[in-house]
């Protein structure tokens, strides 16, 4: 059986070893193990690993040890295909090099570009960009690239899918010849290879093993539930299984903000995000559901690309996903580097057929649970107020209390005054069904085949993480309008200082 690596044996710095342990990292995932040692000899490399492997540390870990703060200049460059994946690999990086005080800047489409330009005057010692704006930069002469010694392309996969492949290769382009680079993808379709060989040279090769993916540590269920009784099935699941924080999946921005807001009135603490929130408004809804003070958020699969959020115990696929491949990637949110997960995914009798797609491709039966019942949710949220109880027990800190507990059992029987506080407790049951109109329903939609220039047009004004300030593919004003350009949020900087 082989033993797990520790950062310790790693010969990381004592700054950047630190900064990792207090991040809560004890043991190496195996992408991490493999590429580690091989980046910090200065080795081209490929890495083959879906998200939740640990890829992001496996290859920020050896870019913060290589950074020279002394220097003040741009040593690395991250491309990432999204703006919601280049902040979070920012926020990853800033921890890693917390130690070394190293300079990150995320650089995305969508924020204000006069702005950006003055962050880019501080020096930063490492840029995390969308492929479009970091060109857009290099075309304005705004960045140099020439002091560039590690460019790592995050996600290459998706960003062929999105158009950006032209892009990535004239940002290579404008780098020194005698640098490092790193390329992972989860898959190596033929323009990847293509690049790698132009682009790369004698590049090791670092493959996760199908096992060590995401999916399988997740444990996946289907529920056959009528349109009309999903809400109610959902609440109940919530009451029962009381998760620490799950997301639940919409099809449609509609859908997202009806049932975050059902769920607000029935006393759950949700929140909902989709790509017609402003950038700040995401990101705040993100981090108070990474900090714990929202228990459900409420998504569609554009908002939830890129997401990274450790702790998430269980996802519900409210509606199911237009395509297996995105299901796959839902349930991924969960599970993560090695954690276990559950899915449950709601399936209407017309949507029978789906199953066996997904089966075929997560190569996982889906076991079948059954809708729990009013009865059960209330025991379920009895038991949660228990545990509650008995906590608050434990922890005895109850003499503000006991004069009044006492008064109450002098009044009445002990297990009168123990039933009104779990009722008190214990959500009352709510069977209003969520308010749904036919058009607010998930609607079969004819799919259009794939339209690469239009694409990379959408990607120039600042959707699926593009840029809304890209010289390439101007998006020209309709007939009788003037162009306006929207108040952007100001770009974070994670400066160590």
């Amino acid at each position: 059986m082989k033993t797990l690596t520790k950062f310790e044996e790693l010969g990381l710095s004592q700054a950047t070893l630190k900064a990792v342990l207090k991040m809560g990292f004890e043991e190496a995932t195996p992408i991490q193990a493999e590429t580690i040692p091989l980046s910090l000899e200065n080795k081209d490399l490929i890495g083959q690993a879906q998200t939740g492997t640990g890829k992001t540390a496996a290859f920020g870990i050896p870019l913060v040890e290589k950074v020279d703060t002394k220097m003040d200049a741009i040593q690395g460059i991250i491309i990432a295909p999204t703006r919601e994946l280049a902040i979070q690999v920012s926020e990853e990086l800033y921890k890693i090099g917390s130690g070394k005080r190293v300079r990150v800047l995320p650089i995305y489409g969508g924020q204000d570009i006069s702005r950006q330009i003055r962050s880019l005057k501080k020096a930063p010692h490492i840029i995390v960009g969308t492929p479009g704006r970091v060109l857009d930069h290099i075309n304005r002469k705004t960045m140099r690239l020439d002091t560039v010694n590690t460019v790592i392309l995050d996600e290459a996969d998706e960003m062929l899918n999105m158009g950006f492949i032209e892009d990535i290769e004239s940002i290579l382009a404008s780098t020194p010849d005698e640098r490092q680079t790193l390329l992972f993808s989860a898959t190596m379709p033929g323009p990847i290879q293509r690049m790698a060989e132009k682009f790369m040279k004698e590049p090791q090769v670092v493959r996760v093993k199908t096992k060590e993916m995401t999916v399988p540590s997740i444990e996946q269920y289907y529920l056959e539930v009528q349109e009309r009784n999903k809400f109610d099935v959902l609440t109940r699941l919530l009451d029962i299984q009381s998760p620490e924080l799950a997301i639940v999946f919409g099809r449609t921005k509609r859908r997202v903000d009806e049932l975050s807001e059902a769920l607000t009135l029935r006393g759950y603490t949700a929140e909902g995000i989709h790509g017609d929130l402003s950038q700040a408004k995401r990101l705040s809804v993100l981090r108070k559901f990474k900090e714990g003070t929202i228990d459900v958020l409420v998504a569609t699969d554009v908002a939830a690309r890129g997401l990274d959020i450790s702790g998430v115990t269980h996802v519900y696929n409210f509606d199911i996903p237009q395509d297996p491949e995105s299901y796959v990637h839902r349930i991924g949110r969960t599970g993560r580097a090695g954690k276990k997960g559950i899915a449950l995914t709601f399936i209407t009798p017309r949507e029978k057929s789906y199953l066996a797609v997904v089966e075929k491709t997560t190569k996982r039966k889906m076991e079948k649970m059954k809708a729990p019942t009013l009865d059960e949710a209330l025991e379920g949220q009895q038991k949660a107020v228990v545990d509650k109880i008995v906590q608050t027990i434990e922890s005895n800190n109850l003499h503000y209390y006991k004069a009044a507990a006492q008064e109450l059992l002098e009044e009445n029987e002990a297990s009168t005054v123990i039933a009104a506080v779990l009722k008190m407790l214990t959500k009352e049951p709510d069977n209003t069904p969520i308010k749904l109109t036919e058009e607010q329903l998930p609607q079969k939609r004819e799919r259009k085949p794939f339209d690469r220039d239009r694409r990379r047009k959408d990607d120039s004004r600042g959707s699926y993480g593009g840029d809304r300030n890209r010289k390439k593919a101007p998006v020209k004003p309709r007939s009788g309008e003037k162009r306006t350009g929207g108040k952007s949020s100001k770009p974070r900087s994670y400066n160590h200082q």
